[in-house]
Order: structure tokens, then C-alpha cells, then sequence
């Protein structure tokens, strides 16, 4: 698995991140605590994903009320792996009170010192979401006194649209502040919007790019052809809401064309579809977020698949 320079952080991270967000349930919802993975199923995900070249973990603060953190923390711990990066997030609500995303200087202080007695210490640092009720100013003076402190070795932002990352970046400069090194936005063939605007800002400004949900919650797999409902227990299933806009009849009709192209050359759909983000010049590492052992074939897949441009472009024009 290749290394890839971090936008400007001067890091340099595996082309996939193991994506924390189903241990102990799905994401950040209360509704959806319990739904997730074991402790011991996901300590072997680790492990699994440690073995093909992982060597970075997104989690955040909010998933299943801190327990990913916990049981990533618990991981770092026992096997002693050094050479794995750790990404969390801060912004959404875990604290009494709290009533949206908050990007205060002073909860940003509060919760990553909560992160890092979870997980042991935080390399990479993002904020969940825009927080449009705290001036831009205080929110990267706080992550710039947390670098300064050497509690964290970049920040980024996640869930932004060009606008916002154009403003984050503008208020960065006008007050000589640290810029975020990359972005962290959904990104599959089915979800593309960034590629209209945000990735070509990035790419300009030397800001790094992390995909996620790169399979679209599995509807870019074999696993819905000729499906009508998502099968009980899957991600689709669990938490229809987050891929309401992916699972539609025709990005299945699209997907079924994906499905002869892979048969075509003796793969699979869902390593195409991360073989063509491996490929896609914008964007850094994409976060896999296997449940089961088998899932990572298609990261393996992938792996073994270097498309020439011709036949990228001939997968994106299915997507188009």
C-alpha cells in the first residue's frame, strides 16, 4: 500500500484509513449505539487492516458515545504500533447542554483533552462540521495552540463546501494563522459533487483530500444487484437516512453496468469502484470500513488494480 503525502501537513499517511465509525455502533447517532461491531470483532478489523498496510484510524469523539475512541485507544495500547496515525474529531454534541456543533475554542480544549485519554494521543485532528455560531478566528487559534503544544500534528475540517473551505482558509491567512491541511468529505462514484468545485480549490491550495463512505454504504458492491431493499443489518439498513441520496434505482441501474465492467476483467464491483478513487488524481486515501473479514477483498482488490486513465474515465462516465 503506497504512502501519500497529507496536503502541506508534512505527513505522510497509507492511500486507505480504517474508519472507526462502526465500533460499538454507526456514526454518531444515539439511535444507532449497540449496532456496530464488538470490541473483539473490531480489535481484529485492526489487526486485518494492519496487515495489507493501514496505517491510519479515523475515528471521533461522538461515535457511540466515545467507545470507538476507547476501543482504538485499547488497540494503540496492546499492540504497540507506532507507526499508526491516529485521526479523531471534534464539533459534534457530547456534552450536557450542548445543542449543535460547537467549535469553541474552549470545547475544542475540553474534548480533545478527553480524546487523548481515550486513544493515548491524537495525530491528526478534524472538525466534524462547520459551526457557523463561532467566529472562524477562535476556531483555528485553538487548534493552532493545540499544534503549538504538540497535541496534535495537523488539523483539517470535515463535511465543508467550497464556500466554507474558501472562508476557512481566507480567515487562516488574515490572521496568520495555520490553514487545515486537508478535507474529509463523503466521496464514492455515486457522490461526486466535491469534484465540481471543492477539489479543484484543494488541489490549488496544496490542501489534502480523505474520502468516506467510498462504497456508499455497500450499494457499490454485488451485494444489491437485482435487490430491491437492503439486506437486514447492513449499513443501508441500520442508517437509511446517511445514503438516502446514494441507494436509488438509478445508481443501481449505473452500478449494474459496473458489475459487467468488473466481470469483464475479473474483479470485483466494489474493488473497481476503490481502484478508480486509488486512481483519482484529487484525492489523498479513502476510509474502508470493513465489518467482516471478507470485506476486505475489495481493499486487496483494489490494491492489486493500477487503472491507466483510459479506463477510469471509462468507470466515471458510468457515474457521470
Amino acid at each position: 500500500m503506497k504512502q501519500l503525502e497529507l496536503g502541506a501537513t508534512g505527513l505522510m499517511v497509507s492511500e486507505f484509513f480504517f474508519g472507526a465509525g462502526s465500533i460499538g455502533g454507526v456514526g454518531s447517532s444515539i439511535a444507532t449505539r449497540g449496532l456496530g461491531m464488538a470490541t473483539d470483532e473490531a480489535l481484529e478489523r485492526l489487526d486485518e487492516g494492519y496487515e495489507i498496510g493501514i496505517r491510519v484510524i479515523d475515528t471521533a469523539n461522538s461515535y457511540a458515545g466515545g467507545e470507538s475512541e476507547r476501543v482504538v485507544g485499547r488497540w494503540r495500547e496492546e499492540r504497540e504500533r507506532g507507526d499508526v496515525l491516529v485521526a479523531t474529531k471534534v464539533g459534534n454534541v457530547v456534552e450536557p447542554g450542548q445543542d449543535g456543533i460547537s467549535l469553541r475554542g474552549d470545547h475544542i480544549a475540553r474534548q480533545l483533552a478527553l480524546s487523548r485519554s481515550r486513544l493515548g494521543h491524537v495525530d491528526l485532528y478534524l472538525s466534524h462540521a462547520p459551526d457557523d455560531s463561532t467566529p472562524l478566528e477562535e476556531t483555528l487559534t485553538a487548534f493552532a495552540v493545540a499544534l503549538d503544544a504538540g497535541q496534535i500534528k495537523a488539523f483539517g475540517c470535515s463535511n465543508v463546501d467550497v464556500r466554507q473551505l474558501e472562508t476557512l482558509l481566507n480567515a487562516a491567512d488574515r490572521a496568520g494563522l495555520p490553514r487545515p491541511g486537508w478535507v474529509q468529505n463523503e466521496f464514492s462514484l455515486v457522490a461526486r459533487h466535491d469534484e465540481r468545485d471543492l477539489l479543484p480549490l484543494a488541489s490549488g491550495e496544496g490542501v489534502g483530500y480523505t474520502g468516506y463512505s467510498p462504497l456508499a454504504g455497500g450499494l457499490l458492491s454485488d451485494r444489491y444487484l437485482g435487490e430491491d431493499e437492503p439486506e437486514e443489518g447492513s449499513r443501508l439498513a441500520i442508517a437509511p437516512a446517511m445514503y438516502a441520496g446514494s441507494f436509488t434505482e438509478e445508481n443501481r441501474v449505473r452500478v449494474g453496468r459496473l458489475a459487467a465492467l468488473a466481470k469483464e476483467h475479473d474483479t470485483s464491483v466494489s474493488g473497481l469502484a476503490l481502484a478508480w478513487l486509488r486512481w483519482h488524481p484529487s484525492v489523498t486515501a479513502s476510509i474502508v470500513s470493513p465489518r467482516r473479514t471478507s470485506q476486505w477483498d475489495a481493499v486487496t482488490a483494489a490494491l492489486a488494480l493500477d487503472l491507466d486513465d483510459e479506463f477510469a474515465e471509462q468507470i466515471g462516465a458510468l457515474f457521470a
